[in-house]
């Protein structure tokens, strides 16, 4: 498991596109999963926690289209 001190999406996005999958945590927004180099949503998860999905996986899409 990563941890992020900071939220920095496209820190995150660059770890979790080189890795695959994995978990990662971020201070203040807690703990994701990453599976086929995509953060996964939970479930039972919060608006915050699908904004900051939202936003990783938006850095990772423009990594791929960068390489």
């Amino acid at each position: 498991m990563r941890m992020f001190n900071r939220y920095i999406p496209t820190l995150i996005a660059k770890h979790v596109y080189r890795l695959f999958s994995g978990r990662i945590h971020i201070d203040g927004r807690g703990d994701f999963d990453f599976h086929q180099g995509m953060v996964q949503a939970q479930s039972d998860g919060d608006f915050e926690h699908f904004r900051t999905v939202k936003e990783i996986n938006t850095e990772i899409r423009k990594l791929k289209e960068m390489y």
